[in-house]
């Protein structure tokens, strides 16, 4: 099965891709899961950041069929021409919580798409966030879900070169409360100590530079 991650810019996207027809038109092209990440009211208060265009959802897809297919009836459905789009290898770090169908997750879904410095090769890039980030990004977040996307190709000539696209879920609290967002439990010094311990790793791989921080909505679909 492969997996498909769009990333699309138009506004209310939850209403043009949260239908049954939508869902219908995927399954007849062979997709059998589809997820949507949205920057909606309820993560309003969030951050977000970047040096690319606004990113306001992202469409992830797994499909048996001819991904240029799934690619279209996506761009048809949200009214983007040409969205951005990657064929992606999978690693979930800690699964999601399970969620019924349609329903949304109770988390905060960060999104970040992050961009390799050129002082890196791919495979030095990969090992570092795969291997050695991983567990410190884990340890230093108060994250109930997290997986990553390592980008394997780009399905359209307009999407910007990302190396991968993570997905971290967090309380609703650690949208404006550094607290919650790094489990420190109120405590300053060890807030500090996280902090630092993860940005420290982040730098090392260049984690923080070109880096786009979408906040989202998840919810989900098995076809």
């Amino acid at each position: 099965m492969m997996k498909l991650v769009l990333c699309l810019h138009a506004d209310d996207l939850e209403g043009a891709l949260d239908s049954d027809g939508f869902r219908a038109e995927l399954a007849a092209v062979g997709v059998r899961g589809v997820q949507l990440n949205v920057d909606d009211a309820d993560v309003a208060p969030a951050m977000r950041f970047g040096p690319g265009e606004r990113v306001t959802g992202l469409v992830s897809v797994w499909t048996a069929g001819d991904p240029a297919a799934a690619v279209r009836v996506v761009a048809e459905a949200s009214g983007e021409a040409r969205p951005h789009a990657y064929r992606v290898s999978e690693k979930v770090r800690l699964d999601p919580l399970p969620v019924a169908d349609g329903e949304r997750a109770d988390v905060y879904a960060q999104v970040a798409l992050l961009r390799r410095p050129e002082s890196m090769t791919r495979e030095e890039y990969l090992e570092y966030w795969l291997v050695h980030h991983t567990p410190i990004a884990i340890r230093t977040q108060n994250t109930s879900g997290y997986v990553q996307n390592v980008v394997e190709e780009a399905l359209t000539p307009e999407s910007p070169d990302v190396a991968a696209i993570v997905e971290e879920h967090f309380p609703m609290a650690a949208m404006t409360d550094p607290h919650a967002f790094h489990g420190s439990g109120g405590d300053d010094d060890e807030l500090h100590r996280r902090f630092t311990e993860l940005m420290g790793s982040v730098a090392r791989f260049g984690g923080g530079d070109g880096l786009d921080v979408v906040p989202t909505s998840r919810y989900s679909w098995s076809l």
